[in-house]
């Protein structure tokens, strides 16, 4: 097993304490509470300081590497971390963007965006992650006609 990655915290455990008590939810709280004991010392190992604070080892890895590159403030913060689709690329979305907003050659449903992006842009897009593209950026959703009664005038 590799030897966790060995750090300096720059904050006193006063700093930190005070930190801890203007923290809104528990979830930053337990962060804080994370870099106190590891200042303090208390646990001979990670994994015991894991086990104290019920999280996994890896969510603590995660946070060494926050804490290192962005300080005590990117540890704090709850900035999403949304990438960029490297399968759609900005000529897919433009295409995408075209048909959907095409009144007359619109898509007959996700199935049938699939088929296109594959037809066109020759790239293997999977259903579900074209279907969650479409509905975020184009607030796109499946129409499905209203039941009519059997004896119904036909206009």
């Amino acid at each position: 097993m590799a030897k966790p990655q060995e750090f300096a915290i720059k904050e006193s455990v006063a700093e930190l304490v005070s930190l801890r008590k203007k923290q809104p939810n528990f979830r930053f709280e337990k962060r804080i509470i994370w870099l106190i004991e590891l200042q303090g010392k208390k646990f001979k190992t990670r994994k015991k300081l894991c086990e104290y604070l019920s999280i996994s080892t890896r969510t603590q890895a995660r946070w060494t590497k926050e804490y290192i590159t962005n300080g005590i403030q990117g540890l704090l913060s709850d900035q999403p971390k949304n990438k960029k689709s490297k399968i759609i690329t900005e000529q897919i979305h433009n295409g995408l963007s075209a048909r959907v907003n095409s009144s007359d050659n619109g898509f007959l449903g996700y199935w049938d965006a699939k088929q296109w992006v594959c037809s066109e842009y020759k790239v293997e897009v999977k259903y579900h992650l074209l279907r969650q593209y479409l509905i975020k950026h184009f607030k796109t959703k499946l129409k499905s006609p209203r039941k009519s009664h059997y004896k119904k005038d036909a206009m």
